[in-house]
């Protein structure tokens, strides 16, 4: 068992609780918040999963500091991730961090730095590269060939939009609080693709940007990401929607995910014959499989395994991904 506590109580909490409680090994015992009242009431919105003596804390330190705590999962806003992550890292406790995992890179290092030198597990909670579909995608691709392409686009139209237009910005939005289109949901696009092909040689972008009394910030971009023999784009926005799949592109077949951050399908399209398109329609196969918990099970299911391994990083989210990640981020803003 692993004895969580949460800090953070706006949705994101609720959408992950979900997820950790299909694990056996999850007990959240825990709730840290700006407010008592607010921590009580998130408590309260989940009597399935915290019992009647859950604690509240309005301090992170004080919550770290708590003996009855193994690990901390942190959904609070983005400029809070690496204070917050540090706090918990010297109070000698694990944590699981949402994405992106902090605001720069310079953050990110010093949160890595802090977990190799306490000896405590650090992740990032990238849900995406966790999925078993992705997994299974991943595993075939040694079954196209040589790749050329990658290509990858998550575009959604923010709900928050409306409001940001009529100057109320929220902390999505927000680039004093790490927000913006890039941050956001662009990330979905740019971990994977490091989790799958490493550290680029290039990053060019195209970034839009909407001006707030907070600073511009970014609502929409492309990114080309260059490689040896290879080229990734990827697409991203606030402002509209976009049906577009993720696809590994190679020379004897294609990958074609359904969606990058939570993948329900994966399909395996072989080389097809030249046809100059008046030929068959291209065959495909499905290699991934249904998905019998909530996407948010296994990043916990990952995290919980590298706790009780005494890891430090899991190896698919990586302290290296996140770095690398991160880096590219940086270029693109």
């Amino acid at each position: 068992m692993v004895r969580f506590g949460i800090v953070g109580t706006g949705r994101i909490s609720d959408w992950v609780l979900k997820g950790a409680v299909q694990d056996p090994r999850f007990k959240a015992v825990a709730v840290c918040s700006r407010s008592a009242e607010s921590a009580r009431t998130f408590i309260g919105r989940h009597p399935e999963v915290f019992d009647a003596d859950a604690l509240v804390f309005t301090s992170v330190e004080e919550m770290a500091a708590c003996p009855g705590i193994d690990a901390i999962y942190i959904g609070t806003p983005n400029s809070t991730h690496c204070p917050y992550t540090l706090a918990v890292l010297r109070g000698g406790k694990h944590v699981l961090c949402e994405k992106p995992l902090a605001c720069n890179t310079a953050e990110v290092r010093s949160m890595v730095d802090a977990s190799r030198s306490s000896g405590k597990c650090l992740m990032e909670a990238m849900i995406s590269t966790l999925n078993p579909n992705f997994r299974a995608a991943r595993e075939k691709m040694k079954d196209i060939g040589k790749i050329w392409h990658f290509s990858s686009s998550f575009c959604q139209f923010s709900s928050k939009y409306e409001a940001l237009k009529k100057g109320v910005v929220s902390n999505s939005f927000n680039p004093q609080m790490g927000g913006g289109a890039l941050a956001d949901i662009g990330v979905y696009t740019t971990f994977p693709a490091v989790a799958l092909f490493g550290r680029p040689e290039s990053v060019k972008s195209n970034v839009i940007k909407y001006p707030t009394q907070y600073g511009d910030t970014d609502v929409q971009g492309t990114v080309e990401l260059g490689y040896p023999g290879m080229t990734a784009v990827l697409s991203f926005s606030k402002v509209v929607d976009s049906q577009l799949p993720t696809e590994i592109c190679g020379e004897d077949g294609n990958i074609l995910l359904d969606a990058v951050h939570i993948c329900r399908r994966a399909s395996f399209y072989p080389h097809q014959a030249p046809s100059s398109g008046r030929g068959p329609a291209a065959s495909s196969s499905v290699i991934s499989e249904g998905l019998d918990k909530d996407e948010y099970f296994y990043e916990f299911e990952e995290f919980m395994n590298v706790v009780e391994a005494g890891g430090i990083e899991s190896e698919i989210n990586s302290h290296e991904v996140s770095l690398v990640n991160r880096e590219i981020m940086d270029a693109i803003i």
